[in-house]
């Protein structure tokens, strides 16, 4: 009779390390494929004012936004200290609102231009003008739905 021995239990061989590398390059390249990145840069600084009761917009493809503020310091001495209107990535004035929701309706589908929301981002210390002659503006450009940027109010002070 001849004699075999086992010299140790078999055990969980070791997980190999080998494809953590494709999983890791895998998930990075579909990170960077479905990322947006911001489209606009921001040229005013904008501390939004407190609300008590806020909504969070469904669809922010439908949004089309406005930025009332002052210049950022790098800006500044080109364009001053005063509030300023920010439309995509240039300085505007009232005026020029109209050309400015005309051009992001037609870069909407058919169906959803009836939903186009503008929203309105301005900073807490803008003068009240600057912001009634942008809703005047909007009002004859027929885009009615208007929602404004705020942040909320915590509850404990």
């Amino acid at each position: 009779m001849s004699k075999f021995s086992k010299k140790g239990k078999g055990g969980v061989p070791a997980i190999t390390a080998a494809s953590l590398s494709d999983i890791v390059f895998m998930l990075l390249f579909f990170f960077m494929v479905t990322t947006s990145m911001r489209q606009t840069e921001a040229m005013v600084m904008v501390k939004v004012p407190e609300a008590t009761e806020t909504a969070k917009l469904d669809r922010k493809d439908l949004a089309s936004y406005i930025n009332v503020g002052t210049p950022v310091k790098s800006k500044q001495a080109e364009y001053g200290t005063d509030a300023r209107i920010q439309l995509n990535d240039s300085f505007k004035t009232e005026k020029d609102i109209r050309d400015f929701i005309a051009a992001e309706r037609e870069a909407m589908s058919e169906a959803d231009r009836s939903l186009m929301q503008v929203v309105l981002k301005a900073d807490e210390n803008v003068r009240m003008g600057i912001i009634s002659d942008i809703k005047q503006e909007l009002r004859r450009c027929s885009a009615l739905k208007v929602m404004y940027s705020a942040r909320t109010v915590d509850a404990v002070k």
